[in-house]
């Protein structure tokens, strides 16, 4: 369950958007705000940030395309496709602008859907991503670099194999989960047992798994989108949130390839800020918000 500030549990409902249906869970009003989760996430990992935001916006934080409650089509797990369906459930739910709040996966979806909806989005945070076709694929070498600074993302030519990550992770998904975001946390008291729980039990529903993959699998052509993307810089306000112990400030770095106007920030955590520091996160992401509705 997730609650608003006054501790009023989030409205939640579906909308067929896009070919597909996402679950999304909303609350609060004002300028809307979307929060866009990563892997392997689901919307609940924005419950700490949701209470700061609704005293001012209109919070939406949907279950990306096959992860959460939401569907699992077959196919449309590159980041363009599955931004329209962002874009879609935005305009469903009646909200003409937005800012844009993604992390990891989340976080390239984001920047996707700004770049493919100008007019629609007034603002985008990128927090802890690294960015298909733009440095990405380097932190899968084994290399002792990556091994020593715990970058080496040994998983990615794993899960790219057909079938066999399938085969092997069916009836170990809590394991999996478990290893993948106690890891890259710096607080990995932070993956609280209702956390884990609720996770464990999205990814493993019927094609929970295999929805997961298919968004890592769909990155070489995220890569040729993203490089597309990218000739046209975006024009508008850019904050890249970092944690010290994981991407840090690469995110900057690599949002200075896309936008025009970046600031950065560096927390002292891992990869999963909103669960790991949420009031310090919440502290950095209001007034920019706050200046660039």
């Amino acid at each position: 369950m997730m609650f608003d500030h006054d501790g009023t549990p989030v409205r939640t409902g579906r909308a067929a958007v896009n070919g597909t249906s996402l679950h999304y869970r909303a609350a609060g009003s004002g300028p809307a705000v979307v929060l866009l989760h990563g892997v392997p996430k689901t919307s609940y990992h924005w419950r700490h940030l949701v209470p700061k935001l609704t005293p001012h916006y209109t919070v939406v934080a949907p279950d990306l395309r096959g992860l959460g409650d939401s569907a699992r089509p077959s196919d449309g797990y590159d980041s363009a496709t599955m931004s329209d369906d962002i874009a879609e459930l935005m305009n469903h739910l009646g909200h003409e602008s937005y800012a844009v709040v993604g992390e990891d996966w989340g976080a390239v979806i984001g920047y996707q859907l700004a770049a493919r909806h100008r007019d629609r989005v007034t603002a985008l945070v990128f927090a802890e991503a690294l960015f298909p076709g733009f440095g990405f694929e380097d932190h899968t070498a084994l290399t002792a670099e990556n091994v020593a600074g715990g970058m080496h993302l040994w998983h990615l030519g794993f899960y790219f194999q057909p079938d066999i990550p399938e085969m092997l992770i069916a009836g170990h998904e809590r394991e999996l989960i478990t290893y993948m975001i106690k890891f890259e946390r710096s607080r990995p008291d932070s993956a609280t047992p209702e956390a884990i729980d609720e996770y464990v039990r999205c990814y493993s529903m019927p094609g929970g798994i295999r929805a997961m993959l298919a968004v890592y699998r769909a990155m070489l052509v995220d890569a040729e989108q993203n490089r597309r993307a990218a000739r046209k810089k975006l024009d508008i306000p850019v904050l890249a949130l970092g944690g010290s112990a994981f991407i840090g400030d690469r995110n900057e770095s690599q949002m200075r390839l896309m936008a025009h106007d970046v600031t950065g920030h560096v927390f002292d955590a891992g990869h999963d800020l909103a669960e790991e520091v949420p009031d310090e996160m919440a502290d950095v992401l209001l007034p920019f918000l706050a200046t660039h509705q």
